[in-house]
């Protein structure tokens, strides 16, 4: 009775997961349905059966030039992402392996500065982007992406380094190895798990970023959200093109999330079971 029971509560839950699963996906479903079809196709209302019709990805490669916002998205993403790990890896180090009373309290601010609406800080961030001449600049846009992605990468990686035992570490330093041979060749590969799970995590977080990299840049360093933003004009939104161009931007996420589901998985349980 009660294995009948425990097989039909995992038939329920199995089944919610999906149901859920599938609300989630279904915007990103349509808009790759929507993506085929014709503009007069597109706006004619809900219909899940597109005419199989290229010319929206025509269209939109024709117009703005896709592979060059990709190549910006690529190099924002994953050297914000660098960055990122270079500044975090050392703090969270201090933070798991050298705390003080007011350990707690940083990691509580660094994490509370996420909560504070972007728009908040847009007009003075413009103006030292601005008088820095920094603005539409590859370079300003990856160290912005870092700084407002490493409160989450560094937290992250405190929870991965708190799972190590801190006897590894003296055993290394009474060998005679350095804090910074700590660091790289006792500490870091034994957080491969975490830090690699932190990475994709933060390249997705970069790769997806819209606010600050439509405000901050027009064409030099614009990466594909500005793309998709660039379907939106005075004279209406194109549907099908819009959606063309949005299914291009987030195709390179997907296909990355989904081979690297695996490792994220790994990374983001790393430490959850002594």
């Amino acid at each position: 009775m009660a294995r009948a029971v425990t097989t039909q509560h995992k038939t329920i839950a199995t089944a919610a997961a999906w149901v859920v699963a599938l609300l989630i996906f279904f915007p990103i479903l349509y808009t790759i349905i929507t993506s085929f079809k014709s503009e007069q196709e597109a706006i004619q209302g809900f219909n899940l059966i597109p005419s199989g019709t290229f010319e929206s990805y025509s269209e939109v490669q024709q117009q703005s030039g896709y592979f060059k916002f990709f190549f910006n998205s690529v190099l924002l993403s994953v050297g914000s992402t660098v960055l990122a790990l270079i500044v975090a890896i050392p703090a969270a180090w201090s933070m798991a392996f050298s705390p003080t009373k007011r350990t707690k309290d940083i990691l509580m601010w660094m994490l509370s500065t996420k909560m504070m609406p972007a728009v908040a800080v847009l007009f003075p961030i413009y103006l030292i982007f601005r008088d820095s001449g920094l603005l539409d600049s590859r370079i300003g846009l990856t160290v912005m992406l870092m700084l407002i992605n490493l409160p989450i990468v560094v937290w992250m990686l405190y929870t991965y380094f708190r799972e190590i035992p801190g006897e590894i570490l003296e055993a290394a330093r009474m060998d005679g190895a350095s804090l910074w041979n700590e660091i790289i060749y006792v500490l870091t590969p034994m957080a491969v798990p975490g830090i690699a799970s932190t990475m994709l995590l933060n390249i997705i977080l970069a790769w997806n970023e819209a606010f600050w990299t439509i405000r901050l840049t027009t064409t030099n360093a614009a990466p594909l959200t500005a793309f998709i933003s660039s379907f939106s004009s005075p004279q209406g939104l194109f549907w099908a093109k819009l959606s063309a161009a949005s299914t291009l931007a987030i195709a390179p996420i997907l296909i990355m999330g989904w081979f690297s589901q695996k490792q994220l998985v790994r990374g983001l349980t790393f430490g959850a079971v002594k």
